[in-house]
């Protein structure tokens, strides 16, 4: 991308942008993501908690802050363009549990 303007530069399309923030998740993530449903899958759906989730992949060399700022986390699309019904669920303002997904087969 160019300050001065490319002239074959074009604005992204609305339809596009999930797939190109899709295809920025690195596939470790998605690896992650993979042994944590196929662990967890109980013949109707799968929990996954976020907490967990992060701690392995900070153990397999990514950084934190990272993980965050790039959102790398928000993969539930990339997932429902899979076959899965996702959903996440985090604490309101009052509430006190561990954020999670849960991944139900269409």
């Amino acid at each position: 991308c160019s300050l001065k303007g490319d002239p074959m530069s074009k604005p992204i399309k609305a339809s596009e942008i999930m797939s190109v923030k899709n295809a920025a998740i690195p596939e470790v993530v998605i690896d992650v993501f993979n042994d944590f449903i196929i662990k967890n899958f109980n013949g109707r759906y799968a929990n996954v908690v976020k907490d967990q989730v992060v701690e392995v992949l900070v153990q397999k060399g990514l950084d934190r802050q990272k993980i965050y700022a790039n959102h790398w986390l928000d993969v539930e699309d990339l997932f429902r363009e899979n076959g899965w019904n996702v959903q996440y669920d985090s604490p309101g303002y009052d509430e006190s549990y561990p954020a999670f997904y849960v991944f139900k087969v269409k």
